[in-house]
């Protein structure tokens, strides 16, 4: 579909405005976009969520995969991408939606083009959730299913009464000893679910890592690890395997979270509330009968 200079001076205004703030008043051809492209496995849970399959032209090929996507099942029906520039400009798509920090070789090639291109950061917060569907819904013309799904988002939140009684000290334990602290999306959700974020109370901001030994000596009382323990061997997630972790299943509750429900920030977010919620409420119930 040719793009006319009118329509691509529009489409600047949207990724000017994304880049500023996904939320912000935006202005979009008056058409819907019929040939979207998204670039990586974030863009595509909220596009798949948000628009018809018929309009989607092709979604990243780990979107497919049942283990670490919310909408895989979607996904299969579609035709998929690897993030190379030269599968995309055949498609001789009408906008293609990319993530700020992947697939860069393709988008900087693209950003050459005539072809509407607009990236997505990673939100910090279930309020910056709320502002990236409203963000994605407008540009696929979609923003009745975006306040939707907001609202099923946002019910199912509600709908968990607050914690009584002390917070069970959490931490998470990512592969090569990752964590997870202050300002950051999991930090919400954690607090959310009734939990006291120990990385948070240690000072550690957005992200960082931590040794075996900060985790023995800092009481903790449940062990958030990646379901990447339970994959294929790896260096990087030898960690989570290691006997110490083991040994502390005696008196620490380890729970497995799966990446999908909280590393992108989409509405499966409120799925990783209720899970940590019910394991904060099991401690306790465990902790009671001691």
């Amino acid at each position: 579909m040719p793009i006319d200079q009118q329509s691509t001076a529009k489409w600047a205004t949207v990724v000017i405005a994304l880049a500023v703030a996904p939320a912000a008043a935006q202005t979009l051809p008056a058409d819907k976009p019929a040939r979207i492209v998204s670039l990586n496995m974030c863009t595509d849970d909220l596009l798949l969520r948000l628009a018809d399959p018929a309009r989607i032209a092709s979604v990243t090929w780990l979107s497919r995969a049942q283990r670490g996507s919310n909408v895989a099942d979607i996904a299969a029906r579609l035709p998929v991408n690897h993030g190379l520039a030269e599968e995309i400009i055949p498609l001789d798509p009408d906008l293609v939606i990319a993530g700020t920090f992947s697939t860069r070789t393709a988008v900087g090639l693209l950003k050459r083009t005539r072809i509407p291109l607009v990236e997505f950061g990673i939100p910090r917060s279930i309020e910056e959730i709320r502002g990236h569907i409203r963000a994605m819904a407008r540009l696929v013309g979609e923003s009745e299913q975006g306040e939707r799904i907001i609202g099923q988002m946002d019910e199912r939140l509600a709908a968990m009464p607050s914690g009584t009684g002390a917070r069970p000290r959490a931490i998470v334990l990512n592969p090569n000893g990752a964590t997870v602290g202050r300002g950051t999306l999991v930090d919400e959700i954690m607090t959310r679910a009734g939990l006291d974020n120990v990385a948070a109370t240690l000072g550690i901001d957005s992200y960082g890592l931590l040794t075996l030994e900060t985790i023995v000596s800092n009481a903790i009382d449940v062990l958030i690890v990646s379901s990447a323990r339970d994959e294929p061997p790896a260096l990087a997630t030898e960690i989570l395997k290691h006997p110490v972790i083991e040994r502390l299943s005696d008196r620490v509750r380890i729970v497995s979270m799966p990446a999908r429900l909280w590393n992108c920030g989409t509405p499966a977010v409120a799925e990783a509330v209720e899970l940590l919620r019910r394991e904060a409420d099991a401690f306790k119930r465990g902790r009671a009968t001691q």
